[in-house]
C-alpha cells in the first residue's frame, strides 16, 4: 500500500536545514545533541517510509537509524542513549518541537507564507500546477490546489475542493466535498490556531472511487491517506489524518472515522459509526450502523453496539435487558 509522492509537488521549500541549525531552531526544548553528519535537511520521514536527507521524529518507539543522511528528534531518552544513533536531538517536548523544525523547514496552507497560483477555468480556480486528466469535468465554483493530479474521466461536481491529493481514474466526487484538508493536529496541552501541529502529506485515492456530498478528507500528517479501489462513500462522512481503506469498501452516511485507523478489504460501514483512531479492523467485515468502534476488529467479523462486539453476543445482550426491564 505504501505509495510514495514527491512532497514539493504540493509544499514549497522555505528553507534547507543543517542538522546543527536544530540546536537554535527548538531553543529551550532541546535537552542533549549529538551530530555525526552535519548534512542539509529537505524533507520528512515515517517509520514506514525513510527517506534521504531527512529528518525523523519518534516519541514512545525505540529506533535504531541505519541512515547516514537520517536525522532522529526524540523525547525517548533510550533512543538518545543509543551510541548507534550518530545524529540525534534529544528534546523535551516532540509536538512543539516538529512544529517549530517544519515551520522553519517548509510552507504549508496552515501559516501565512503559503501561496498558490490560480486560473480561473468555467467558474472554477485551477492552481497552475494541477495536473488534470482527459475528459475529466470540473463543474462550478470548484478549487484544484497546487500539485494536484486528477486521473482521466473523474466527475468532481460543485464546490468541491482537493488539494494536497492524488486522484485516479473514474472518481466520481460529490457536491461540496473537500478532500485534502488539513488534520486535527494539536496537543491539549498546547492549544490555539497559532499552535497547529502542520500536516504535510497527501490524500491518495485509487480508480473507481465515488466520494458522496459534503464528505472530508483529511490529508495525511507526514505520509497520506489512502481510499482503495472501488470504494463507496455515502454522503456526510469524515476520515480523518493517515486512515487507510482497503478496496471495495462501503461506508454509509454520517460516519466517522478517526486518525490512523486501518481499514482492509470489503468492509461495509452502516450509517452514524463511530470508528477510533490507531486501530486495525480485517478484511470482510460488517459494522452495523451508530456502532462505536474502539478495538481492533479481526476478520470476516459482523459487530454492533457500543463498545462494539460480536452481533450474536450483542443481540442477546438486547434481549437479555429488554427481559430485565420487565421482571
Amino acid at each position: 500500500m505504501l505509495k510514495n509522492f514527491d512532497r514539493f509537488n504540493f509544499y514549497l521549500q522555505k528553507n534547507e536545514i543543517k542538522c546543527s541549525q536544530i540546536d537554535n531552531i527548538v531553543g529551550e526544548l532541546l535537552l542533549s545533541s549529538r551530530i555525526g553528519n552535519n548534512f542539509y535537511i529537505r524533507d520528512i520521514s515515517s517509520l514506514e517510509n525513510l527517506r534521504e536527507s531527512s529528518i525523523l521524529f519518534i516519541d514512545n518507539i525505540i529506533f535504531e537509524n541505519k541512515s547516514k543522511n537520517i536525522h532522529i528528534v526524540t523525547n525517548n531518552e533510550k533512543n538518545f542513549d543509543n551510541i548507534k544513533n550518530e545524529n540525534i536531538h534529544y528534546v523535551k517536548d516532540i509536538d512543539r518541537a516538529y512544529r517549530l523544525i517544519i515551520n522553519q523547514l517548509l510552507k504549508h496552507e496552515d501559516e501565512l507564507s503559503f501561496e498558490d497560483n490560480f486560473i480561473n477555468e468555467k467558474n472554477s480556480f485551477i492552481s497552475k500546477s494541477a495536473k488534470i486528466g482527459d475528459n475529466t469535468k470540473i463543474s462550478n465554483n470548484c478549487t484544484i490546489g497546487r500539485g494536484v493530479k486528477l486521473g482521466s474521466n473523474c466527475i468532481i461536481k460543485n464546490n468541491v475542493v482537493i488539494k494536497n491529493a492524488i486522484i485516479g481514474n473514474n472518481v466520481i466526487i460529490g457536491d461540496n466535498s473537500t478532500i485534502g484538508s488539513s488534520g486535527f493536529g494539536f496537543n491539549l496541552k498546547d492549544m490555539g490556531s497559532i499552535n497547529l501541529s502542520p500536516q504535510i502529506g497527501i490524500v491518495y485515492i485509487e480508480d473507481n472511487v465515488r466520494i458522496g456530498s459534503s464528505c472530508t478528507i483529511d490529508r495525511g500528517k507526514i505520509d497520506y491517506t489512502f481510499i482503495g479501489k472501488n470504494t463507496m462513500l455515502d454522503n456526510q462522512i469524515h476520515i480523518a489524518h493517515n486512515v487507510k481503506l482497503g478496496e471495495n469498501v462501503c461506508i454509509a452516511a454520517q460516519s466517522g472515522i478517526s486518525g490512523s485507523t486501518i481499514i482492509g478489504n470489503r468492509v461495509i460501514i452502516g450509517g452514524q459509526a463511530g470508528i477510533s483512531g490507531h486501530i486495525k479492523i480485517g478484511n470482510n467485515v460488517v459494522i452495523a450502523a451508530k456502532s462505536g468502534v474502539t478495538k481492533n476488529i479481526n476478520d470476516n467479523s459482523i459487530v454492533a453496539g457500543f463498545p462494539a462486539i460480536d452481533i450474536k453476543e450483542w443481540k442477546k445482550n438486547i434481549i437479555k435487558n429488554r427481559s430485565d426491564r420487565y421482571k
